[in-house]
């Protein structure tokens, strides 16, 4: 059943909580506000567009979402996905990608994706969190230091190339107004840390800019006046042939929308001692980024920065989300006058501080000393995340990841032939029921497979059937270690069944759980051999051999 946390909360709502819930919304709210813009410019669109979105897909994810105190929103993991898309399909192309991974995002959480994003790994996760980091700061080095640059090439090694061969125009008043917002939001957060470093770092210098009448790069200077009131609610056209085109993009929206919302949320649970609703989540999600398009508005989803203010502020329900869009649409409506005045070096300052902070710089440093195979997969997600494209970093992520975790898998599962063991020929003694010597009759082999029986190991199970030197009369295939079979082992066993078949072999089953059980029984290979041919344990397997043997 769809209940989103809200309707939940209302319940139990209480004139305490809504003081808190008042208190917390107003602090995010005014936090919210320069990140918004900032990640807007960085993405390569109006600062409006940030602020849209956090107002109108901030208060939808809160009244539709399945956490208490997710605060939602643009976030910095999408400028690089939604500037490659403004580049190659344009406005129009970034809002259909965008309403699409809606969809998506909907279709997770009524399908219940949400507990499987967590299978996600963490090194792919971090590297291109680090990678995105990277970018983000690459983008921000033209404002920060005021360089006399027309056009920034896109790709990430032209462009530093291209900062380079422009720093001989560095601007001064626009590089100590940058690095003064990074210090001021430092210095904040180090002694004063209940403040809003962001919006103080801000305000401290934009006022500069304006008591001094510097020349620098502003708001207003680039992109004009601020509207004072939320779009008209529009879909903005679009070509059919586009979307094929954007099943890509909308996929990777969707699914860093789907990893970044669930682990903000996991990282609200440790925070307050609750537990959200991942799938009620997503589906909040998908509607807020739908519904965010039709505003004019970005990709969005939670923000981990700002849901932990809203914590730290003391929310204790979705209602504080509802109050923090609201309080930007108020903010939207009284200053967008006063915010073309803020100088763009400002915003870089603060988006270079959100860079470092997203880097995972401690996880990065401790991966690349654990594991070779995770260190490579995180190093080469991050290379193709600052080099290539986020889309092809996260798809060679994964596929580099489940590659590894077959190959390890393979090596722990394992096949071996066990007659001698069971005949007491050698000392073995693995459990309680190996101490006891038992009957095998001759003309009967018994194989043992130990782990998961999948398309990793085939060939390895393959191998160890090729060397019996004399087909036996019986072959025993003990699976008691086996939780789980899939439709290869299946293949291979099959075609055991048929091989054993012409050879007058008969094949017998020991210890067959319940998930290939069913397995054997859907795929025909019960029918083919006969239930008698799957014994509980390898007594009754032997016992039938003997059995069979007699005949």
């Amino acid at each position: 059943m769809y209940t989103p946390k809200l309707f939940t909360e209302l319940k139990s709502y209480s004139k305490e909580k809504w003081h808190a819930d008042l208190l917390a919304g107003v602090t995010v709210g005014v936090v919210a506000l320069p990140l918004a813009m900032a990640f807007a410019i960085a993405s390569g669109l109006p600062p409006e567009k940030g602020i849209y979105t956090a107002i109108v897909a901030g208060f939808v994810i809160s009244a539709l979402g399945g956490s208490k105190v997710q605060i939602g929103g643009p976030t910095g993991a999408f400028v690089v996905i939604v500037s490659a898309i403004l580049l190659e399909h344009g406005m129009s192309g970034l809002a259909l990608a965008t309403f699409m991974a809606g969809i998506i995002l909907v279709l997770f959480g009524v399908f219940k994706f949400g507990g499987l994003i967590k299978f996600i790994p963490f090194p792919v996760i971090t590297g291109f969190t680090t990678g995105i980091a990277v970018v983000i700061f690459s983008t921000q080095v033209r404002d920060l230091l005021g360089l006399q640059m027309n056009d920034v090439p896109v790709a990430f090694l032209p462009k530093w190339w291209a900062y380079i061969r422009h720093l001989p125009t560095l601007d001064l008043a626009t590089t100590a107004l940058g690095l003064g917002t990074v210090i001021t939001i430092v210095v904040c957060r180090t002694y004063r840390p209940k403040l809003p470093a962001m919006l103080i770092g801000l305000l401290v210098t934009s006022i500069l800019a304006v008591l001094f009448d510097l020349n620098v790069a502003t708001i207003g200077s680039r992109f004009g006046d601020l509207p004072r009131s939320l779009p008209i609610p529009m879909w903005p056209g679009f070509s059919w042939n586009q979307i094929p085109k954007l099943i890509n993009p909308a996929f990777t929206i969707a699914l860093l929308a789907a990893i970044e919302s669930l682990l903000s949320a996991t990282v609200a649970d440790g925070m307050i001692g609750g537990r959200h609703r991942p799938n009620i989540e997503l589906i909040g999600q998908g509607i807020a980024n739908m519904v965010s398009v039709v505003f004019g508005g970005l990709p969005a989803t939670g923000a981990i920065a700002r849901t932990a203010t809203n914590i730290k502020s003391g929310a204790r329900t979705p209602v504080a989300g509802l109050v923090h869009a609201v309080v930007l649409l108020l903010l939207l409506l009284l200053v967008a006058p006063w915010v073309k005045l803020i100088p763009l070096a400002s915003l870089a300052g603060i988006l270079v501080v959100v860079a470092y902070n997203m880097s995972e710089r401690h996880n990065f440093a401790a991966m690349l000393r654990g594991p070779k195979s995770d260190a490579f997969v995180l190093v080469t997600t991050f290379v193709l995340t600052v080099l290539v494209d986020l889309t092809v970093a996260v798809e060679v992520g994964v596929v580099l990841s489940s590659l590894l975790f077959i190959r390890r898998m393979a090596e722990i599962s394992n096949v071996s032939m066990i007659t001698k063991e069971l005949r007491g020929d050698q000392s073995f003694h693995e459990d309680a029921q190996d101490l006891a010597l038992k009957v095998v009759p001759p003309n009967v082999e018994v194989f043992e497979v130990n782990g998961p029986f999948f398309f990793g190991m085939i060939d390895t199970f393959k191998n160890a059937i090729r060397s019996i030197e004399k087909k036996p009369r019986v072959l025993i295939i003990r699976i008691r270690n086996v939780p789980a079979v899939d439709g290869t082992a299946i293949h291979a066993l099959s075609e055991l069944a048929h091989r054993c078949e012409k050879d007058g072999t008969h094949l017998v089953f020991s210890g067959v759980h319940a998930q290939p059980m069913k397995a054997f029984t859907r795929s025909g290979l019960v029918a083919i051999l006969g239930e008698d041919h799957f014994k509980d344990n390898i007594d009754d397997a032997l016992a039938f051999a003997q059995l069979l043997l007699s005949k």
